[in-house]
Order: structure tokens, then C-alpha cells, then sequence
């Protein structure tokens, strides 16, 4: 690997890490760049998931309080389906032609920053209208719908990752869970697991660079930490601003190209 692409990448992921650690966005970072250092769109994809896949670990343990007051059958439940919408979501990418995904990244991207951009905004517009009591029959649909929708969102995350958290943050809004935390908790377990289930499909069907990934897990760490450290620091409407802006940035480049 050239220097320059070395450098590149490790720069990219480290900013990711710490767009992650603040409010997001950081494949808008790693895809991009493992694309323009020659990688296919497929690979990079791939490869991209790898590379921001340490931080849902992270994510996860900071939450473990939240995660041991849950029923362990709603977690299970909830971890058997983002596994399987995961491992179906690669499959899909893995089967998807070259040229397809190649059309289909500008939208994803512009998908993504757009769910970015209207998702606080979102949440809290789902959060406020759902007083509808969970019971009886009601509560039967209502988790119903939950699980097809973690499913569905399962799904886009092992196909493309971009917006994941916001998605599943509107989704356990409208599915009525009361508490932002347990929402964050569950977020972040359900991202995990697809993450690694996704990640392994990729690597058993060869879709990994293995050495481009490496160098930026490692730099994505790091971005993670100091990410958190800067969260206590930077204006949150200011990082937002960062990551609705590259991603534009991103969306536009890839349409051009």
C-alpha cells in the first residue's frame, strides 16, 4: 500500500472514530476514502464496516446497566433478528452487481445524511406521539411491528451502514420504549451484533481487505477516544454541521463521479 493511501486512511479513520464518539457519521469518512484509494465499491463497503465496527463495543459496555435491567428474552429476541437482518443485508451486498452498487452509493449516501440531519428531529416527533398504551392487543402489534421494523433496519445496516443509530433510535421511538437509555442500550447491542455478523460474511466470502482494515480499526480506536474526550468540548449543533457537510460533500462527489 503507498504511503499516501496509508495515510489517507489512517487519517480518515481516526476522524470517523471521532465523529462516531460525538454524534455519528463516520462511514461519510472511511467509505469514501478506501474508494479513492482504489478500492471497489463492494470491498470498500465491506471493509468500511470493519473498520467502525470496534466502537459498537465500546458503545455496548457503557450501557451495560440498561442492558442487565431487560428481560434476557427481549434481548435475545432483539439479537437473533439484527443477526439474521445483518448476515442478510451482506448477502444482499454480496450479490449485488458491481455496476448496481456502484449507481446506488451517491442515494445511499444522500440517504444517510439526510436521516442524519432530521433524526433528532424525528425521534423526539415520534417520541411525543406514541401515548397509545402498550397492552393487550395493542401491545401484541406493537411488538410485532417493532421486530419486523428491527428486522427491516437490520437489513440496511449489513447492506450499508450509514444512519444505522438514527434509524434504530426513531424505531424503539415509535415502538413506545419510554426510556432514551434503554432506547441508546438497545441501539447499540443490536448495532454491534449485525456489525459482527455482517463482518463475518464479508470475510467469508473475501470481500475484506484485511490490510487496509486493520491500520484503520486500529486509528478508529483512537479516534473513538479522543472523540469522547472532545464531546464535553464541541457545541453539538457545530459537529452536526460537520457531518451533514460531508456527507453532502460525499453524496455530490460520488453522483459527479
Amino acid at each position: 500500500m503507498p504511503v499516501e493511501h496509508a495515510l489517507l486512511l489512517a487519517v480518515a479513520a481516526l476522524a470517523a472514530g471521532a465523529l462516531n464518539a460525538i454524534a455519528g457519521g463516520g462511514s461519510f469518512l472511511t467509505f469514501p476514502a478506501l474508494v479513492f484509494t482504489g478500492l471497489p465499491p463492494i470491498a470498500a463497503n465491506a471493509t468500511s464496516a470493519v473498520a467502525v465496527s470496534p466502537g459498537y463495543l465500546g458503545s455496548t459496555l457503557g450501557f451495560r446497566a440498561e442492558l442487565a435491567a431487560l428481560p434476557r428474552r427481549r434481548l435475545g429476541t432483539e439479537a437473533a433478528l439484527a443477526a439474521t437482518g445483518g448476515v442478510l443485508g451482506a448477502l444482499l451486498l454480496l450479490v449485488t452487481p458491481a455496476p448496481t452498487f456502484r449507481a446506488l452509493v451517491p442515494w445511499l449516501l444522500l440517504f444517510a445524511t439526510a436521516v442524519f440531519a432530521v433524526g433528532p428531529w424525528l425521534v423526539r416527533r415520534l417520541a411525543a406521539a406514541r401515548n397509545a398504551p402498550v397492552g393487550g392487543e395493542a401491545g401484541s402489534t406493537r411488538h410485532m411491528a417493532r421486530h419486523a421494523g428491527l428486522l427491516a433496519v437490520a437489513v440496511y445496516g449489513g447492506y450499508f451502514n450509514g444512519g444505522l443509530g438514527i434509524l434504530l433510535m426513531a424505531l424503539y421511538a415509535v415502538a413506545g420504549e419510554p426510556r432514551i437509555h434503554t432506547a441508546n442500550a438497545l441501539k447499540n447491542l443490536n448495532s454491534l451484533v449485525l456489525s459482527l455478523l455482517s463482518v463475518a460474511t464479508f470475510a467469508l466470502a473475501g470481500a475484506i481487505a484485511w490490510g487496509p482494515a486493520l491500520l484503520m480499526m486500529a486509528a478508529a480506536t483512537a479516534g473513538g477516544y479522543l472523540g469522547a474526550r472532545w464531546a464535553r468540548r464541541l457545541p453539538a449543533a457545530v459537529v452536526r454541521a460537520v457531518v451533514i457537510g460531508t456527507g453532502l460533500v460525499m453524496s455530490a462527489v460520488f453522483f459527479m463521479r
